[in-house]
């Protein structure tokens, strides 16, 4: 029988692996903000989007293996990640045509990737199509992964294009934003998740949701929530890192995004909970040692995202 790591060894694959990912992203994110060599807005950050992708498609495939259903990775994977980078090259194809473009109309180009990969997901089990080789049940499947991992992720590269009207060095300066928004939702939902790991791990006695995920707590959720609220205050109001406010703040300003935002990653981490019940297993993967696997990392993004989107975009 196999040996669970002690809470010790697994705290500290948390906070090796999380180190080290925060390292290999701020140094990312400085390369994009500043167009380091010349790189487009979101260019510098879009193979890690990539990376994510095909990790979490990696991951459904062997869930779903688990359960005698064999997805085809090839497609989906491509699928997966087109959805999402449409989003960047149509964007920033209009910016070069026209000087300007609207949010969105950016996220047109999505819902077409997505439209052409299931499309050609159905082309693939038809052509394969054999009697009794759950080709439905493998096609319904396959749309689930390309819908819960493309379509979040587009709205992740449509926040760091929100309000893209060049692609000059002048687009990193505060009038545009640059990376701010794409910064505000990580930072408010990782803060949360943060602190309601760290207060529901010392201090949890109530569950949250027992039947989905045990180690969830009440008090972990309170924390999470202030979490969020402090982080969403600190990037968007707080004087400690600007002299001056942002030329426009996303609607409701700093409580709201914090507040709805935060509530939305919660929903993101119990969604993968519940995920993970039905597949029976307690991590996606173990890709990220102590964190589990790539879907445990985004869960809560996945989720978040197109709410601090939809609060960027109403704040032009």
């Amino acid at each position: 029988m196999k040996k669970e790591p002690s809470r010790f060894a697994t705290i500290g694959s948390r906070v090796i692996v999380s180190s080290s990912l925060i390292t290999c992203f701020a140094a990312l994110t400085w390369a994009d903000a500043t167009g380091f060599l010349g790189g487009l807005p979101g260019w510098w950050l879009l193979p890690v989007l990539i990376l994510l992708a095909v990790g979490g498609v990696n991951e459904f495939l062997g869930l779903y293996a688990d359960r005698h259903v064999q997805l085809k990775g090839g497609l989906l994977r491509i699928g997966v990640v087109g959805i999402f980078l449409s989003v960047a090259i149509g964007t920033q194809a209009m910016v070069s045509a026209t000087g300007d473009t609207a949010p969105v109309a950016a996220l047109s180009w999505s819902a077409l990737a997505a439209t052409a990969a299931i499309g050609l997901l159905f082309v693939q089990e038809i052509l394969l199509a054999r009697t009794g080789s759950q080709s439905l049940d493998r096609l319904a499947a396959s749309v689930f992964v390309l819908t819960y991992l493309g379509f979040p992720m587009a709205f992740m590269v449509g926040l760091r294009l929100v309000n893209l009207s060049n692609l000059g060095l002048e687009q990193t300066t505060p009038k545009y934003f640059g990376i701010i928004p794409l910064l505000s939702l990580i930072a408010v939902v990782k803060a949360g998740d943060i602190s309601a790991y760290l207060i529901g791990s010392a201090f949890g006695r109530i569950p949250l949701a027992p039947k989905l995920s045990p180690g969830k707590t009440l008090e972990g959720t309170f924390a999470s929530l202030a979490g969020s609220l402090f982080t969403a205050w600190l990037i968007l109001q707080s004087s400690i890192i600007y002299r001056d406010e942002l030329p426009l703040q996303p609607l409701g300003g700093w409580l709201v995004f914090g507040l709805l935002v935060g509530l939305a990653g919660m929903i993101g981490d119990l969604a993968e909970s519940f995920i993970k019940r039905e597949f029976k297993t307690k991590d996606s993967g173990r890709a990220l040692g102590g964190l589990g696997g790539t879907l445990d990392l985004i869960d809560s993004l996945l989720f978040a995202a197109p709410v601090a989107w939809f609060l960027w975009v109403n704040a032009l």
